[in-house]
């Protein structure tokens, strides 16, 4: 096992798998922070660096293009702050480093791990139930659908429709997009059937983001809602032969299902779902079953 301690953060790799737990200093930042610990398999990695400084240096990883939902959702726009595959390392710790380093790099070797794009998510991406507040409103997300509420800065004409919620069937495609200078950023789901080319000041399927404190979350909605989305590299229907697609189908909708099941009863338990809203939304899963 090799394992690396900082103010930053503790990363740990057993062969397997690296679990990446952020620190508590001042410089995480708070969606690495909310996103706590990550368990990434070593198949879903490309490869690992380390960059010396006078004062520090940086460990990064470096994960196959499809492995990570919150990688797609962002696209390469997190700050380094907020990138939970960064690790500020200290001066005197190099060595140790170094040695991490060497430790993945063998690993990924003996293993015989390609550096190629994957067709499926190797991470699960946030849990759900999930709820931030942001910008010019909420975005909730319980694993089946987005729900939208609007708060007193939202532009009239986009609060006057209304909390919106959309079914995840009905969702395309989720962006983020964080604020850079004077453009404001925003978390928009793309649904089917009703496209728009509204800026996401007044666009009622988008919050718009002024790059404050808690921006950054929406991040953690984006990333949820893709990983339970269609994979954008998944290989067409038409390119499976009839019967493995149904029999394929047929596992991949069952494990969804019994993941639902178990999503349900944590909201149950947690208090979110009524009794009767619990028994309605499970008697609809046991159906599709």
């Amino acid at each position: 096992m090799a394992e690396i301690i900082q103010r930053d953060g503790t990363w740990t790799f057993d062969g397997d798998a690296l679990r990446l737990v952020p620190g508590r200093d001042k410089n995480v930042g708070l969606l690495r922070r909310s996103l706590g610990e990550l368990a990434v398999p070593l198949g879903a990695l490309a490869g690992i660096s380390f960059e010396q400084g006078r004062k520090a240096g940086r460990l990064r990883l470096r994960l196959r293009d499809g492995a990570d939902p919150l990688l797609h959702a962002t696209g390469g726009r997190l700050t380094d702050s907020a990138d939970p595959y960064q690790l500020t390392v200290e001066s005197d710790r190099y060595g140790v480093a170094e040695y991490f380093v060497d430790e993945i790099r063998n690993a990924l070797l003996l293993d015989e791990v390609p550096t190629t794009a994957v067709d499926r998510y190797l991470l699960p991406g946030p849990a759900v139930p999930l709820s931030v507040s942001a910008g010019d409103g909420t975005a909730s997300f319980d694993g089946e659908q987005v729900r939208l509420e609007w708060n007193w800065k939202t532009e009239e004409a986009k609060a006057a429709s209304g909390a919106r919620t959309l079914a995840l069937a009905d969702i395309e495609a989720v962006e983020w997009q964080p604020s850079a200078g004077l453009e404001n950023g925003h978390l928009r789901f793309t649904v089917r059937g009703a496209p728009t080319k509204a800026p996401p000041k007044y666009d009622p399927n988008a919050v718009e983001l002024w790059g404050f404190k808690k921006d950054p979350l929406m991040a953690l909605v984006a990333a949820a809602v893709q990983a339970r989305l269609p994979h954008p590299s998944a290989p067409a229907p038409r390119d499976t032969p009839p019967e493995q697609l149904t029999a394929a189908g047929d596992g991949a909708d069952h494990d969804a299902l019994l993941r639902r099941l178990r999503e349900l009863g944590e909201l149950h338990k947690s208090g979110i779902l009524t009794e009767e809203e619990f028994a309605l939304a499970k008697q609809a899963v046991l159906r599709r079953m």
